[in-house]
């Protein structure tokens, strides 16, 4: 679920995992999905957002915090200009998007970490960004849904990166001594820091089908094993499986199966804040 889908003239799409030729208004509006294999195909915040939420119901915050250089880092290129090529590429300041919204007229928090900003990597501006709205959920009796999407921590930011672990987590159990709902949704791929942080602490864990999940590599734990892993380690189906994901939801259930459950739960439909 690696590789992304051939747009040929831009009228049309072919399908990576099955060779599927179909147009891309079609793909779009199957949310971006294969309708002859299921594939999922990655999409950004904005299109996220759309499969969610009830249409204009997305209310954002914290859209213009934006990253700093505080370690001054540079490898083949300065961090700083992998900030301004990124923000160019995607109109985005940092690598996610939080706001309230409500699916079929529930209200929830919501937080979409978008991969095309710097492979979705978790520096102090996401961490805070999605802190801030774990803190707001908390404070308006929300529950809260974290669409995952991300290669792990920020290397260019160091410890202040992998600090926000630490605080996302701290945030999220007072979320939960508050008894309120917190789901993650994992998507292609959840990796690093944050699958070893707030990405497995949901009351309950959904997930992408055939998302690659994990904390390393393959090759990595590969090497340190000494030993083959099984073709279909680190996907969705396989950790549902040993007991680390709930359910499986397909794109195009996404919004009734998140209704369900914050109806379950005990959601009613409420006057979302903008505080």
């Amino acid at each position: 679920m690696n590789q992304e889908p051939d747009e040929g003239d831009g009228l049309w799409s072919k399908c990576p995992e099955c060779g599927q030729v179909v147009y891309l208004k079609d793909l779009r509006a199957n949310a971006s999905v294969c309708a002859n294999c299921g594939y999922h195909n990655r999409i950004n915040s904005d299109e996220r957002i759309a499969v969610i939420a009830d249409p204009g119901s997305f209310q954002s915050f914290d859209d213009a915090l934006s990253p700093t250089d505080p370690l001054e880092f540079k490898d083949r290129r300065a961090y700083a200009d992998r900030l301004k090529e990124s923000q160019a590429a995607t109109g985005l300041q940092d690598g996610v998007v939080t706001g309230f919204c409500r699916v079929e007229g529930l209200a929830m928090a919501l937080a979409v970490m978008d991969f095309r900003f710097m492979g979705g990597s978790m520096g102090s501006v996401v961490g805070e960004k999605i802190t801030r709205l774990v803190e707001r959920a908390t404070q308006e009796q929300l529950p809260l849904l974290v669409v995952c999407a991300s290669g792990g921590a920020r290397m260019q930011e160091g410890m202040l990166s992998l600090m926000q672990m630490a605080k996302i987590s701290g945030a999220l159990e007072r979320h939960r001594e508050a008894e309120l709902l917190y789901m993650p949704l994992l998507t292609h791929p959840t990796t690093g820091g944050v699958t070893a942080s707030f990405a497995m602490l949901g009351d309950l864990i959904l997930a992408e089908p055939k998302a690659l999940i994990g904390f390393a590599g393959r090759r990595v734990i590969e090497q340190t094993l000494r030993e083959k892993l099984p073709d279909n380690f680190q996907t969705a189906e396989y950790l549902q499986e040993h007991g680390f994901v709930d359910t499986i939801v397909p794109r195009v259930h996404l919004r009734s199966t998140l209704a369900n459950l914050l109806r379950l739960h005990g959601s009613r439909p409420l006057e979302l804040s903008s505080r």
